[in-house]
């Protein structure tokens, strides 16, 4: 089940944290991954390198999602190399969080750049292949910020939020083609933007996850895959919650 092989998937954010799992986890079921990288492209080719140690398939491509023409232009670059584009992870994402009356305008700006319109642009540019395939995944990550709110998220969740409704639209316009827009919603996962908080932080945290943890990178790559996959064919415009009960 799962299985994957012959597709060609994009990840945005790919070299770390959440975007590194699901590349692996894709590459695992038969995908040909990009990786996609902003500075980080020494790490995004070590994760290519790691998918081909095991026999993957994976390249490695860098543009800003924030940059609209840059991130156009190495789409439709990638859909020539590789013939067409079946699978977008659209992970690439930043936080800034702050008390509402301290949050800038410049903030909102660049959150709203990568988070927002980066991930309809790339979401745009994957469509045309997927269009003339009559057969298409994107996967939008959100966050239970954007559902439950947190004190000093308010710009943040406002883009996540914004996320979860491009998908419930974009879901419903391309149905009739076969392609499926769905979203990940993770709760509180070890990443390197959770590896900031305290020990005390994180134990206040984890008080309020009925699991009584946190959650991996893995976790959420693999419910990833499943969106991804033909088994998921009959689900779309839903938020898939993965989050340790944390918001239900």
């Amino acid at each position: 089940m799962f299985r994957l092989d012959g597709k060609v998937a994009l990840v945005t954010g790919g070299s770390r944290g959440i975007g590194r799992a699901c590349a692996e986890a894709l590459a695992e079921q038969g995908a040909t991954v990009i990786v996609n990288y902003v500075r980080g492209e020494a790490a995004a080719r070590e994760v290519a390198a790691a998918i081909t140690a095991k026999g993957g398939k994976a390249d490695v491509a860098g543009f800003d999602v924030a940059d609209t023409k840059a991130t156009e232009a190495a789409i439709d670059a990638l859909i020539k190399q590789h013939g067409k584009l079946d699978i977008l992870i659209a992970n690439a994402g930043i936080s800034i969080d702050n008390l509402l009356l301290r949050v800038k305008d410049e903030d909102l700006d660049l959150l709203f750049g990568t988070n927002v319109r980066g991930a309809i642009t790339t979401a745009r540019s994957a469509m045309r292949s997927m269009m003339r395939s009559k057969w298409g995944r994107v996967v939008f990550l959100s966050s239970v910020v954007a559902e439950m709110g947190n004190a000093g998220q308010t710009a943040y969740g406002m883009t996540k939020a914004a996320v979860i409704g491009a998908a419930k639209s974009i879901a419903r316009e391309y149905a009739s083609r076969n392609i499926t827009v769905n979203v990940v919603s993770p709760g509180f996962i070890d990443t390197d933007m959770t590896s900031k908080m305290t020990d005390a932080q994180k134990g206040e945290l984890t008080k309020v996850i009925p699991l009584g943890r946190t959650g991996t990178a893995r976790e959420i790559a693999a419910a990833c895959v499943y969106l991804a996959s033909d088994e998921a064919a009959y689900v779309t415009g839903q938020v898939l919650r993965v989050n340790g009960g944390m918001y239900v």
